[in-house]
Parts: structure tokens; C-alpha cells; sequence
């Protein structure tokens, strides 16, 4: 299947070091070779890189690894493709508008026999169960909240049906911004990590890199970083529990009840 990977920071920050391990595993130490895409929030908007190369040859991520992009809020996946040919359309994160402003999305799983019924707000591109989900998402929480964006807490919950909604289609691990909050549903295998003061020297797993993130950061900074597989290995990740859902606000886990229990 494929790899996710988010980040959801306090203060602008680059997600170099992440996404160079990351994408390795996109064709070299992992088999994710159907495309790949990275998505970064900048104020209102949103900057958005996908290839339907494998991204440990594709110049495009080269270009990501070199150029220090930061953001508050940024999703990244690597494909290995279950549904939907290879293709630039079918290549993660997807982006749509709602409410004034734009949402992310990117998905690892397969959905079978999920065919839910759309009206038209908001359709797919192309062809995976993945941007067909994600849709189906928005038009229901369109319909669940009407013209207004809700509070954090209403959003939350929302999510958290719709997300198990989906799931009892097959295996619905995701994630989904709006450049405010991060969410993050688990079917199989989620990790994160929050990093803050006083920071870590993090070797990466897949690559020969290390970074002092004591150099490059502020006492003040908290970064949260969510992944398939755990990036480094010499640090302690915290795994998802199945049919879990988290949000994360400016590097913070944020509890809503019970948006974090597993049902």
C-alpha cells in the first residue's frame, strides 16, 4: 500500500529532512513507485507538487529536497497503486475549496465496493477509491454544516463518524488539512511524534542524514510530524491505535472527548 506523511508546526518550518527519508522509500528502500505528492499550506494558499514517477528519481522531489519550502501545515504521499492507473490525476494529496478556503487530502488503503453517491459539489478527477472518499467527505461535511465553517470540536467529531463511515469499506488511513488543523485516521499503522525543547540530534532510518534540530530551531518551536513508518531511528514514535483519529493544532495533540479513543 501506500505512505503518508504530515507535518503540523507552530511556526513555518521545513520538512526537508522528513521528506528526504520519506521519499527514499518512494522506489529505492520501499516499494512505492507509482507516483508521488507533496502539499504545503502558505497562508491561504497552497502549494502543490505531484509526479507520477517514483519520487526517489523524479527531479520534482529532488527539487522539494533542495528547497526549504516552510509551512505550518504540509501532507506528503507516495503511491503504490491499488486502484486508478498511474497517472498524473491519480497521484495524492488531492486539493478541493470549502467554505473559502482549501483542504488536502491524502489517503493509504484500499476501499472496496465504496460507491456512495455524489451530487455534484464535488466530484473526482481521476480514478482511485482515494479522491472518490475524499468527496464524499467534503460533500457530506458540506451538507452536515451548510455555509458556515464550524468549531474545531464540531469538525472533529464530525470526522470522526465519517472517517469510520468510510473505513467499514476496507482500510481508510488518511490525512486532511485546511491549513488550520491536521487530521489523522488510522485503519492498520500510523506514527508521530512531537518534537519541542530541548531538541533532538534525529537519525534518519532510510538515509545516511543526521540533524542537531537544537541548531535550527527556537525554544519556543513544537513540530509534530505523522507518518506511516517512523522516519528515525533513534527516536520513540507513538503508534496509532486502530480506528483512531488525532488532530493536530500548531504542533499540540488536541483532545475532543472522545475523538482520540478508538471506538
Amino acid at each position: 500500500m501506500c505512505q503518508l506523511l504530515g507535518m503540523n508546526c507552530n511556526i513555518p518550518t521545513d520538512i526537508v529532512f522528513s521528506f528526504t527519508g520519506f521519499s527514499t522509500r518512494g522506489g529505492l528502500t520501499d516499494e512505492h513507485k507509482d507516483g508521488w505528492g507533496i502539499a504545503f499550506f502558505e497562508g491561504s494558499g497552497v502549494r502543490l507538487f505531484v509526479d507520477h514517477q517514483p519520487a526517489v528519481s523524479s527531479p520534482v522531489a529532488d527539487l522539494i529536497k533542495r528547497y526549504p519550502i516552510k509551512s505550518k501545515n504540509v501532507i506528503a504521499h507516495i503511491r503504490k497503486a491499488t486502484q486508478g492507473e498511474v497517472m498524473l490525476e491519480n497521484c495524492h494529496p488531492f486539493v478541493r475549496e470549502c467554505w473559502g478556503r482549501y483542504w488536502v487530502f491524502a489517503h493509504n488503503g484500499d476501499l472496496k465496493n465504496f460507491a456512495p453517491a455524489l451530487n455534484g459539489s464535488f466530484l473526482p478527477v481521476g480514478t482511485t477509491d482515494s479522491e472518490l472518499a475524499f468527496c464524499y467527505l467534503l460533500q457530506q461535511m458540506r451538507g452536515r454544516f451548510g455555509e458556515t465553517l464550524p468549531a474545531m470540536s464540531e469538525l472533529a467529531e464530525f470526522m470522526r463518524n465519517i472517517t469510520a463511515e468510510i473505513a467499514a469499506f476496507g482500510t481508510f488511513n488518511m490525512m486532511l488539512s485546511n491549513g488550520e488543523a491536521l487530521f489523522a485516521h488510522c485503519s492498520t499503522k500510523l506514527h508521530y511524534i512531537v518534537r519541542q525543547h530541548p531538541f533532538p540530534v534525529a537519525n534518519l532510518s532510510d538515509e545516511q542524514v543526521t540533524v542537531d534540530f537544537s541548531t535550527v530551531t527556537t525554544p519556543n518551536d513544537k513540530v509534530a510530524v505523522i507518518v506511516t513508518e517512523p522516519l528515525t531511528n533513534n527516536e520513540i514514535w507513538t503508534q496509532f491505535a486502530p480506528r483512531q483519529l488525532m488532530v493536530f493544532v500548531d504542533g499540540d495533540v488536541v483532545t475532543f472527548d472522545a475523538c482520540t479513543e478508538a471506538p
